[in-house]
């Protein structure tokens, strides 16, 4: 079974969107002394229900499941994982916490649907560290018109597409300090456009590279990965998702594009290789348009091998296509299908079960059945191919390069990272349920 979770305390600056940049004000919230104005967190400290309909700035407090167990020592600490939501609206926003308490902790932090932000930071017992970071809230509705994303049931009330900026803290004992939020417009954001295999999967045991990817960038700029299960480069236009991105865009963005699983299917919503180039041309003509710079991937392998041990290409020839687009447009290219190549074989066939959802019946509540699932990705699968995309941002010295954290590990897919040696604890929210598919 997957273990349970863990703690947090922040603080947070909010802009009311009636107000012009320097108006914004710095907000903070604290687990120890009222000073400098912050406002001080307890048990009692909940977010209101009636916020999670609609924006409001004032709402904020613990959230989704039990608040903190200690509030003592000046750090709200706890021996599971406990959530911290405030109104937002859409946009960008700098967190910045300072982890630590009384005990010797290991932190963790994710924001909205699971974004990976803080990576198992070890603080001691007494000690302060301070973290951080720049995440994106999104709402459904698409600025400067009457109309909204259709968004699938599964999206409905989720964490990446509600009223508010939502933190976990998670780990052996984590413990926060204090929590800073501010709005901020000066941040580049990177959408990224894709499909299941790319998107904030918001319930374990599954995960994409998309939401590991903020983990490897630095508090200059943000991700805002507005990809989705079951999405066609076609159906992403026909469901307003890339309306949305584009109400938004602006000068000095950056927009990452991954298709391929859903598009090559046969049948309803098959997207053919000539309009998946064409509506993938568009989507590089526009944002040029608006200033922004677009980075294409191509679609990681599913997992299948040969007598051999190679990996059997299923995507047909949408890899290529990308390539091609790439070449012809004249942007940067990173070749997530030849990396992911790299990376399964030399994890072999009974290696990459340990990095795609495969798990014995009774691993999870209720889960009766073997998960056996090789196209999506648990954390670790996922966190290796974000370590692929940011590796090949930093050796090819593509336009993302200078906002790459600092001191990130070389990584050679051909050496993956042991799964022994690998850990991440697991948010909460659990589901056996495939993402959607085409």
């Amino acid at each position: 079974m997957f273990p349970r979770h863990r703690i947090i305390a922040f603080s947070w600056v909010w802009l009311a969107t009636c107000l012009p940049a320097i108006a914004q004000k710095a907000v903070t919230f604290t687990c120890g002394k009222a000073t400098g104005g912050a406002t001080v967190l307890s048990a009692s400290t909940t977010f209101p229900a009636a916020a999670n309909a609609k924006v409001d700035r004032a709402a904020f407090g613990f959230d989704l499941q039990p608040a903190p167990t200690s509030f003592g020592g000046g750090s709200c600490s706890s021996d599971k994982p406990f959530f911290f939501s405030i109104g937002a609206g859409d946009g960008d926003y700098k967190v910045t916490v300072v982890l630590g308490g009384d005990k010797a902790s290991t932190n963790t932090v994710r924001a909205e649907s699971r974004r990976l932000l803080v990576f198992e930071k070890t603080v001691a017992a007494g000690g302060s560290d301070m973290e951080t970071f720049v995440t994106n809230v999104r709402t459904p509705e698409i600025e400067g018109t009457d109309l909204k994303v259709k968004l699938k049931p599964r999206e409905i009330g989720a964490l990446d597409w509600d009223y508010k900026l939502t933190l976990e803290f998670n780990g052996e004992h984590p413990s926060v300090r204090s929590i800073t939020v501010e709005r901020v417009t000066d941040a580049p954001t990177v959408y990224i456009a894709g499909d299941s295999t790319v998107v904030d999967q918001d319930k374990e045991p599954w995960a994409a590279w998309g939401q590991m990817l903020p983990v490897f960038m630095d508090a200059k700029v943000s991700i805002a990965n507005e990809a989705e299960s079951g999405e066609t480069i076609k159906s992403f236009v026909g469901e307003r998702r890339y309306a949305k991105i584009m109400s938004t865009m602006k000068n000095g963005d950056y927009l990452m594009v991954q298709f391929a699983h859903n598009d090559q299917k046969l049948g309803g919503g098959f997207v053919p290789i000539p309009e998946y180039k064409e509506i993938m041309t568009r989507f590089i003509t526009e944002s040029k348009a608006k200033g922004a710079t677009v980075v294409l991937v191509t679609a990681m392998n599913r997992r299948k091998f040969d007598d051999g041990g190679k990996i059997v290409e299923t995507l047909g020839d949408y890899p290529q296509a990308t390539r091609d687009v790439a070449t012809e447009e004249h942007v940067g290219l990173i070749d997530l299908n030849a990396m992911s190549k790299t990376l399964f074989e030399a994890m072999g066939p009974q290696g990459t079960l340990k990095a795609f959802v495969h798990f014995p019946a009774n691993t999870f509540p209720d889960q009766k059945e073997e998960l056996k699932d090789d196209t999506h990705f648990n954390p670790y699968g996922a966190y290796e191919l974000a370590r692929c995309v940011a590796m090949s941002i930093r050796d090819q010295h593509l336009v993302l390069e200078p906002y790459l954290r600092k001191g990130i590990a070389p990584f050679d897919p051909a050496h993956p990272d042991p799964v022994a040696n690998w850990h991440l604890p697991p948010s909460p929210a659990i589901s056996i349920e495939t993402p959607y598919g085409r």
